[in-house]
């Protein structure tokens, strides 16, 4: 397998997080995950390092929630808002 490139592009970050390239943007647009503007035509590009702090930073603000909304036998409510 080779080595991940330095940069990625969004569509590139948008299939490690499975999601759309349209919410990378709006992550990167609104400063959540820092990235790069680049060449004239001002394609961004995402550090490897900096999606893998973005991903830890997501799983700190999980384990947050979690903590704070410990699960309950009673919580069987259906929440499917699993993106």
């Amino acid at each position: 397998m080779p080595p991940t490139p330095r940069f990625l592009t969004l569509a590139d970050v948008a299939e490690v997080l499975s999601t759309s390239s349209a919410q990378v943007y709006a992550l990167v647009r609104r400063g959540e995950l820092p990235a790069i503007k680049i060449g004239g035509r001002g394609q961004w590009r995402v550090e490897a390092s900096q999606l893998e702090a973005y991903i830890e930073r997501m799983y700190d603000e999980a384990r947050a929630f979690v903590d704070a909304h410990p699960f309950t036998e009673g919580d069987g409510k259906g929440d499917s808002s699993e993106e």
